[in-house]
């Protein structure tokens, strides 16, 4: 591979690598916080919208990077606190003398620095950020937290409290709260996760907490043997007081998806467990000893479903089809996705060839934020952004096993327009959000820097009464 006499040759190589391994990923996420600006500025009013600036320019990411839609948001998210935040650091960025984990390291650091004094705080760190790159990550981040002391007390980070990032799949612990681990088999995690599932939709919309601290709830009533979460909603016309019977946790099911030779033994071909992933071949047949079978029907030249719901029949091969959202990165489970209409009905049909998933978020994206589809009989996806840029999806469950990828047939289907633009009184039928982006941020940098402050008075009082246990003045 390498030519190279001398090892230092080499050296060289790896030092001019890693530099430009930094320059490129700084190129990347400036050009990602160039294409949100210029969203900002060519997209209508988007800021209250479900689909706001950052969730259409994450679309456009995670298509062109192949990466899930939470980490192009993710990235997005970085890449303008990098650029408008910390221009300065970013220079040194480009320069490929730091590297990302030094800028990560930065811009979580000083998240809750004062806008205001952002400016003299980037420009001080850009200057020694060079002289850091041998430290570790906790050396590290006393560094940047030293700086960010100096220029703002208050907008030094707090950790987390364990209490408020409750889930199910628990790792860590602290007085008052228990650890739950364990490794299982997929088939057990698989019905327990689908109980917790059920248990945390007994509920009703208006309860305060998260979806995964009703999970975390939910092992609690499920250890007590209850058929519900008690709702803490408070509100007195609360539905799930009313024991609605879709709500209930009576059952929990799972669902796997396998050959028939996997069953009968004739073949090793692994199956599918929804939500987990592959399951060995023994896995199959051990779970089959119990379960009830049900062949799954590939819908091939079928008429179309009347009307603009598909067939439960269709909804089934749809969901093992395609697994999950077809969004090019996206894993969003069918479990949440709606079935979209790549020609719209009722210009084009309800059938297997005309439709597909989409989460929530891309299904907004693609109707109104100008994309446009193509689906071939197979379930394959042509997606076109409005920048013109194409990229290709197949659907999961077909490329693990063909025999879902059969044609289902072909449809004599009108063009789909593409619409680069996203007009206002489109954009006015879009779901709104509570709050915008900037108001949470802005809710939680000030919860935080309220708790630093805090935490700051108590250390003063602690040295205040020590002093005044200890101190004893010098005698004249």
């Amino acid at each position: 591979m390498f030519d190279f006499e001398r090892d230092r040759d080499l050296l060289q190589v790896m030092g001019e690598a890693t530099r430009e391994e930094s320059t490129c990923i700084a190129q990347r996420l400036l050009a990602v916080a160039e294409l949100y600006t210029r969203h900002e500025g060519a997209l209508a009013d988007m800021e209250w919208c479900l689909v706001d600036y950052c969730a259409a320019t994450a679309a456009d990411v995670s298509a062109v990077q192949n990466i899930s839609h939470a980490r192009a948001v993710g990235q997005v998210q970085f890449a303008c606190a990098l650029a408008y935040r910390l221009p300065a650091v970013a220079k040194v960025f480009v320069r490929g003398t730091i590297d990302f984990r030094m800028v990560s390291t930065i811009i979580n650091r000083t998240d809750n620095v004062d806008d205001e004094l952002m400016p003299k705080l980037d420009e001080a760190i850009a200057r020694h950020c060079e002289k850091w790159m041998k430290l570790s990550r906790p050396k590290l981040q006393d560094r940047v937290d030293q700086w960010v002391a100096k220029f703002d007390p208050a907008g030094v980070r707090v950790p987390p409290k364990v209490e408020q990032n409750r889930y199910f799949d628990v790792d860590a612990a602290a007085p008052g709260m228990a650890f739950a681990s364990g490794h299982l088999r997929a088939a057990d995690g698989a019905a327990l996760d689908a109980r917790l599932e059920a248990l945390a939709a007994t509920v009703c919309e208006h309860d305060p907490r998260s979806h995964n601290q009703r999970r975390a709830d939910a092992a609690g009533a499920l250890g007590r043997q209850e058929a519900a979460l008690v709702c803490l909603c408070g509100r007195q016309d609360c539905t799930a007081a009313q024991g609605d019977a879709q709500h209930t946790a009576a059952t929990a099911v799972i669902h796997v998806l396998a050959e028939q030779g996997t069953l009968e033994g004739s073949s090793d071909t692994p199956g599918y467990l929804r939500g987990l992933g592959i399951l060995p071949a023994e896995s199959v047949r051990e779970v089959a000893k119990t379960a009830r079978l049900k062949p799954l029907t590939i819908p091939t030249g079928a008429a179309p479903d009347p009307g603009y719901r598909p067939t439960a029949r269709t909804r089934e091969f749809l969901g093992w089809r395609d697994l999950t959202c077809r969004w090019p990165g996206c894993d969003k489970p069918v479990e949440k996705c709606d079935v979209d209409h790549t020609v719209p009905y009722p210009n084009g049909p309800t059938h297997p060839s005309n439709t597909k998933h989409y989460c929530r978020i891309h299904h907004l994206v693609k109707t109104f934020c100008g994309w446009n589809d193509r689906q071939l009989p197979d379930g394959t996806i042509v997606l076109t952004s409005p920048t013109g840029y194409t990229c290709t999806t197949e659907p999961h469950g077909a490329a693990m096993f063909p025999t879902l990828a059969t044609p289902t047939g072909e449809l004599d289907l009108p063009p789909t327009a593409h619409e680069p633009d996203a007009p206002a009184e489109r954009l006015a039928m879009m779901p709104r959000r509570k709050q915008t982006r900037a108001q949470d941020r802005r809710d939680r940098i000030n919860a935080e820097r309220r708790e630093r402050t805090e935490l700051i008075a108590e250390q003063q009082r602690q040295h205040q009464a020590w002093l005044a246990a200890n101190y004893k003045p010098p005698p004249f």
